[in-house]
């Protein structure tokens, strides 16, 4: 299980510079440089992920289990993760009359998905994995209000055609099928249905 707390210890603790350290990260970006940063970053990123899937990969053999979920739960579980598919398409795909409205999508299709696997999995390890990410994401949403009345925040998302909105679905119900279908077996070794 050390693995993949450090795993998540890595991955959430550079996507939360930005959390913590808002006007240092952009001086960072001013001094290195856009590209630099982001390479770190991503270098970063790319590390803690694998840490942290290969380190739920072992731990969730070994994790007790704290809690046995009904099954009617993995039902509910299936509907939410719908919907974050469909958030998570929303922030993909460019502004149409949806993504104004959420504001932050990507953070959106993190709690539900979190909180969905949270209704599922009652392992120690999967109780640890989702809700380090529930809170990460509940936090920097906090954080991204404060930025926001600091002047720090990203601009205001300008609505664009409700076209965009059509794909934005799409693309959250492809990648939901695709995950139901095979992605999820393949990624995580394990079947949602």
């Amino acid at each position: 299980m050390l693995v993949m707390i450090i795993g998540i210890i890595i991955f959430l603790g550079i996507h939360s510079v930005r959390i913590v350290a808002p006007r240092w990260r952009l001086a960072k970006m001013e001094q290195w440089g856009e590209g630099k940063w982001k390479g770190l970053y991503s270098l970063v990123s790319v590390v803690g992920l694998a840490l942290l899937v290969w380190g739920f990969g072992m731990a969730r053999l070994e994790a007790p289990i704290l809690y046995e979920p009904p099954v009617w739960m993995k039902h509910i579980t299936l509907l939410l993760m719908l919907f974050a598919f469909v958030f998570l398409g929303v922030f993909i795909a460019k502004p149409g009359r949806i993504k104004p409205a959420l504001k932050h999508p990507m953070l959106i299709s993190i709690k539900t998905w979190a909180l969905a696997h949270l209704l599922a999995n009652g392992d120690l390890a999967s109780l640890i994995l989702f809700l380090s990410f529930l809170a990460w994401a509940v936090f920097d949403r906090i954080a991204l209000k404060r930025q926001a009345r600091a002047g720090l925040a990203p601009a205001v998302i300008t609505p664009g055609p409700v076209t965009n909105d059509v794909i934005a679905i799409v693309i959250g119900l492809v990648l939901y099928v695709l995950f139901i279908w095979k992605l999820h077996v393949l990624l995580i070794g394990v079947s949602p249905m």
